[in-house]
């Protein structure tokens, strides 16, 4: 053991024989706790993001209690404690403005209270990197519990092979298929109740997915845990087990600044490519290095892109669901798969290195995590596209997108706003085909404010008619990870602050060239600077609040969106206590 009882942080409170701590233990004995309860074990926090309303988090009051379960046979005393939660489709107008809040409001939990260590309850998108930014911030010993992902659902139909059915993707595919009149109303009644059988998140490689992935491949979770669907039995297991591992870690001083490094960030975006996973990782593992002082771009990201294929076949990439993914290995499999691109030495929250934790850990199933030789897609899960109208870069899930948009040269057709644009989508004479650029902007991190997930831009309802289901679409917002098409997303700088996708008017023409990374406005310098004089910046609406701190203080996409103040190592003292 690297720290004694005597060491441990919670002693600050407790073990004082003034009349603070007098007070401190006199509290505990109020709520029928002992007096050695918290004078003879270390205390371990257990941030729990659960809610009524988040339907992803339903089941993680009782894991709260597995993980107690797990954290009192170790010899430790835990403390649940709730924060902010952030269910994905509830909250409006998007979770993403709400992240770097969760990630305060955890940062604060753990260094105003009295903590030794920390287990993380969460997995709905923005909730996995706003509770680990918070913790890679106070800087204690914390592990990762993965919330889970949902059971599938089937396809039945007479006459029509039966599939595998996801949240999130299937809804986009069968929202168009209703719209285009080949699902009728009475179908379409019954999907919306059956495809979301249980507590848990999406069952595809969406942003749930991908991120909870990506923290196991950061070394801050357990071998395997993050694709044990959520209502198997396993997980109240593996929520134990964590229980269990947190108090070791406390004892052994295992703190995230000696897990995370450039090596297990690499690590990390190796996982990303290799699942197809969202490219809203780009934002959150930009977020998530500059937490620990690790200094990650986008062109980081994208080099990685270039050199490992998409092996997880899974949707929207592939045709697999999640728990095909764990039946057939879960993440080591992968990392084992990839081991050749990874940095093997890093360390992890088990007290071993990745190599470790991946040995022996072979695929079971080819067909969902693929050979390198038979790649689900060979293009990538991740392009960084630069140019005139994204200096800053934009992101594309090749992947997922058309290869016959891979090259291509269209006029564009310019929506303010989301109104905006579903109302003009709709109109049967909207003046576009299959070779339109349809353009989204005002939608970025200040724009919005909070950079929605309103990147997947709708198909016009003429186009759907004529049987067109993708199109090249742009946009400084986001895309669901559940979603696929070819979209350009993240362009940076925004179009609120100035960035040239503020600039383009419908019939402009615009290039898009993934092999060289160009994602160009074909209009001259010249109109362009003429433009730029003539803009006129948009009005902030909100004049107080969260809201107000947020558009002050938010960076742009390719910094990580996370609040200026809050980037970096730079130490906060701890509480002074009198």
């Amino acid at each position: 053991m690297t720290q004694s009882l005597a060491d441990l942080r919670s002693r600050r409170w407790f073990s004082a024989s003034d009349m603070r701590g007098f007070a401190h233990r006199q509290r505990i004995q109020q709520m029928g706790l002992r007096r050695e309860d918290v004078l003879e074990r270390p205390i371990i926090g257990i941030i729990n993001t659960w809610s009524d309303l988040s339907p992803c988090h339903a089941h993680l009051r009782e894991r709260a209690k597995s993980v107690k379960r797990g954290v009192l046979m170790a010899g430790g005393m835990p403390f649940e404690l709730p924060a902010m939660s952030l269910g994905e489709v509830m909250v409006k107008p998007t979770t993403m403005l709400y992240r770097n809040f969760l990630a305060m409001e955890v940062e604060e939990l753990l260094r105003s209270l009295p903590l030794d260590g920390v287990v993380l309850l969460a997995g709905c998108d923005k909730t996995t990197p706003g509770t680990v930014m918070g913790a890679i911030s106070a800087g204690l010993p914390m592990l990762f519990c993965s919330a889970g992902p949902m059971i599938s659902d089937r396809y039945l139909k007479r006459g029509e092979p039966t599939r595998a059915v996801g949240a999130g993707t299937h809804t986009r595919m069968f929202w168009d298929e209703y719209q285009a009149g080949h699902i009728d109303e009475a179908e379409w009644i019954g999907l919306e109740a059956k495809m979301t059988r249980a507590p848990g998140t999406c069952n595809t490689m969406g942003t749930a997915s991908t991120m909870t992935s990506i923290i196991e491949a950061l070394g801050l979770a357990l071998p395997g845990s993050t694709s044990i669907p959520a209502m198997d039995s396993g997980h109240s297991r593996m929520a134990a087990d964590c229980g269990t591992r947190i108090v070791q870690m406390v004892w052994d001083d295992l703190t995230p600044a000696k897990i995370l490094t450039k090596g297990s960030f690499r690590n990390a975006t190796v996982a990303q490519m290799a699942l197809g996973g969202s490219t809203n990782a780009a934002v959150h593992l930009i977020a998530l290095a500059r937490r620990a002082g690790v200094n990650l771009q986008l062109e980081d990201l994208d080099a990685i892109g270039h050199e490992v294929p998409v092996l997880a076949n899974l949707y929207p990439s592939g045709d697999k669901l999640m728990e095909d993914f764990h039946y057939a290995g879960g993440m080591p499999a992968l990392l084992n798969r990839v081991r050749a691109h990874l940095s093997l030495d890093e360390m992890t929250v088990t007290g071993h290195t990745l190599a470790e934790n991946i040995a022996g850990r072979e695929s079971l199933d080819d067909a969902v995590i693929r050979p390198l030789d038979h790649p689900v897609s060979p293009s990538g899960a991740l392009a960084v596209l630069r140019g005139n109208l994204a200096p800053d870069g934009a992101v594309m899930k090749p992947s997922a997108a058309s290869p016959k948009f891979f090259h291509h040269r269209g006029r564009a057709l310019v929506f303010d706003s989301p109104a905006e644009m579903n109302q003009r989508c709709a109109d049967p004479e909207l003046d576009c085909d299959e070779n339109t650029v349809l353009v989204l902007r005002n939608a970025g991190p200040v724009g919005a404010p909070g950079m929605p997930e309103w990147g997947g831009l709708p198909i016009p309802k003429k186009l759907l008619d004529q049987g067109v289901r993708d199109m090249v679409r742009i946009s400084d917002a986001r895309m669901s990870g559940t979603h696929y098409g070819s979209c350009i997303l993240h362009v940076s700088p925004e179009a609120a602050v100035g960035g040239p996708l503020s600039l383009v008017r419908d019939g402009d023409e615009i290039l898009v060239d993934l092999t060289s990374r160009k994602l160009e406005l074909l209009v001259d310098e010249a109109e362009l600077a003429a433009r730029h004089a003539a803009r006129v910046p948009p009005p902030r609406t909100y004049q107080r609040g969260y809201i107000r701190l947020y558009q002050e203080h938010v960076t742009q996409a390719h910094e990580g969106c996370d609040f200026d103040f809050l980037q970096g190592t730079a130490p906060t003292p701890q509480p002074p206590i009198f």
